[in-house]
């Protein structure tokens, strides 16, 4: 098993706390989150308190969007750090961290993914997986960005 990390990055004119808020409740997810509208009918259950440590969200849907479940492990006021379990299509388990720092009236924002890969999977992670996640990372950090900013 060989270790990775993928990691995309933005600048979101908004505080922290304003950022953080869109990240520690799942059910703001759906504001930006760029799987959510992959499938118009998933199925979502939210368990555990609405924000924040323990807070869990469960989704089933189709081949595009899988089935899964996200939990957050650690919140403060700079990090939200979830543990995201893939079921279908793939079975995976990995670390999901959104770290912020501020920065003036901004917020500098990194989503990180980390985990273990077989080595086929290594390989064809670096060959699509890693370009494909990272433009989905990008994709929302740009929805996050639009969300946060909005007045």
């Amino acid at each position: 098993m060989a270790a990775f990390s993928l990691s995309r990055s933005t600048r979101i004119a908004a505080d922290a706390t304003r950022v953080h808020a869109f990240l520690d409740d799942f059910r703001e997810w759906q504001k930006w989150s760029p799987w959510e509208g992959a499938d118009p009918a998933l199925h979502r259950e939210y368990t555990g308190p609405d924000h924040g440590v323990g807070a869990t969200y469960h989704w089933s849907g189709n081949k595009k969007v899988g089935e899964g479940e996200m939990r957050i492990t650690d919140s403060t006021p700079t990090a939200v750090v979830v543990d995201l379990v893939f079921v279908k299509p793939f079975k995976a388990t990995n670390v999901t961290t959104f770290s912020l720092v501020p920065d003036g009236q901004a917020t500098e924002v990194t989503w990180t993914m980390t985990g273990q890969r077989s080595a086929v999977m290594g390989i064809l992670g670096t060959l699509f997986f890693d370009k494909a996640i990272g433009g989905d990372f990008e994709k929302g950090l740009a929805s996050l960005k639009q969300e946060a900013e909005r007045a």
